[in-house]
């Protein structure tokens, strides 16, 4: 039993020493190979993880991507229009004053000329006596010079008349001394006297009629002068009563008064803005237009209102450039006569910009809000990259981008908003 129970012990025994044991210089290589592969492991893991120089990473989920078209381009651009007054006249006060009675309330309907306020200035009243009183004197000198000159001229008529009219007695007398000369009743010194009698008279009419003559010339040009003289002061004498007549503000034309908030008692100035007038039932529309396209509308542009369901051709007939928070205004009359609207209703409007034609086209996308079309993110064929690419859009409108360089048709392109990415180049996708 002793015999048997050693063996047995010694062949474990001996099983046991037969296994090789490894020697700690190969155990070390060991724990280093394995530890160099788990390293590159982790290497490429923090390679893909972490972008390169000019990249960042975003989430896959969280980007738009759009296919690049090739497909028709509408050339047109939706606004939101608003109907106004055709025409809005200032009612101005032409003469300072206060207020003494208010005549007619804001937003009623007016004609040209009527009423609107009536002021008070006693300093101009005394001003416009004091003037009339001057110009009235003026005006007298003046008829004196007038009566002067008509007294002169009857004079003047009035001595050739009676010169005229003793040349044809003495002419008539000398005829009949003539006769009673040539029966020898009559003696030659009495016929000469006769004679004498009638060359004077013929030479005085013929002076008074040269003298006259100038002297119409001279009175023509003086009374010319004084008609001139006259004139003038009776226009200043209609300035000065109309001044007191502008007391009165008056419409300027026809149509409904509106920011006419004069009150009893307030002091105006000359020239000061009281109110307006705005034409009734003829309007036109107004609308705010993105500045991308403010070198693209021009006065006499096609558009087109919708007025329930009805399509309305408009104009464009007055653009406004100045750019104010991104936006300029458009005014738009209508081709035919308006429909009936109200003031301040809103209308939908085309603003039509070119024809319909086939074009390399892009989704309008927050992309171009944020990257202005100056570039855009091109997905790699992998579709694991983007990368960035300079690009030219030339037109848009609320559904499509017509680019005109940098896409080529079936690439695809990241149209979510490129917020916070204008300093990147390529975008990884995780």
């Amino acid at each position: 039993m002793t015999s048997s129970s050693h063996v047995s012990a010694v062949t474990a025994s001996g099983s046991q020493m037969d296994r090789p044991l490894a020697s700690p210089r190969r155990r070390r290589w060991l724990w280093i190979g394995g530890g160099g592969a788990a390293a590159a492991t982790l290497l490429a893991g923090l390679l893909w993880l972490l972008p390169g120089a000019h990249s960042v990473a975003v989430k896959a989920s969280e980007v738009q991507i759009a296919t690049v078209r090739r497909e028709p381009f509408q050339d047109y651009v939706p606004l939101r229009a608003e109907a106004a007054p055709l025409t809005q006249t200032l009612v101005t006060a032409v003469e300072g004053g206060q207020v003494e009675k208010v005549l007619v309330l804001d937003g009623s309907e007016v004609a040209a000329g009527q009423p609107l306020a009536r002021l008070i200035n006693p300093q101009l009243r005394r001003t416009v006596v004091a003037q009339e009183a001057d110009i009235a004197g003026k005006l007298g000198d003046v008829s004196n010079q007038e009566l002067t000159l008509q007294h002169a001229q009857a004079d003047r008529e009035r001595e050739l008349a009676q010169a005229q009219y003793d040349l044809q007695k003495s002419k008539q007398e000398l005829a009949k001394r003539q006769i009673l000369f040539d029966q020898g009743i009559e003696s030659a010194a009495a016929l000469k006297t006769y004679s004498d009698d009638a060359t004077y008279y013929t030479q005085r009419v013929a002076a008074l009629q040269a003298s006259g003559a100038r002297e119409s010339t001279m009175a023509g040009d003086a009374d010319g002068r004084i008609r001139t003289l006259s004139g003038r002061l009776n226009d200043d004498l209609a300035a000065v009563e109309a001044s007191l007549d502008a007391l009165i503000v008056k419409a300027p034309t026809t149509g409904r008064l509106t920011n006419f908030l004069l009150q009893p008692g307030q002091a105006l100035k000359a020239g000061d803005t009281v109110g307006q007038v705005d034409s009734e039932g003829d309007y036109k529309l107004t609308a705010e237009v993105d500045e991308f396209y403010l070198g693209r509308v021009a006065m006499g542009q096609a558009a087109v209102a919708d007025l329930d369901g009805r399509q309305v051709p408009l104009r464009v007939f007055r653009v406004l450039p100045q750019v104010v928070e991104g936006r300029f205004h458009v005014e738009f009359a209508f081709s035919r006569p308006p429909p009936a609207l109200r003031r301040g209703q809103s209308l939908d409007v085309r603003l039509i910009l070119g024809d319909t034609h086939p074009a390399v086209t892009l989704p309008d996308e927050a992309w171009m809000e944020s990257s202005g079309g100056a570039y855009a993110f091109v997905l790699r064929p992998d579709g694991r990259q983007a990368d960035r690419r300079a690009i030219v859009v030339r037109r848009r409108n609320p559904e499509q981008v017509e680019v005109a360089q940098g896409l080529s048709p079936g690439e695809r392109v990241v149209v979510s908003s490129y917020a916070g990415l204008s300093s990147y180049a390529h975008l990884i996708l995780r």
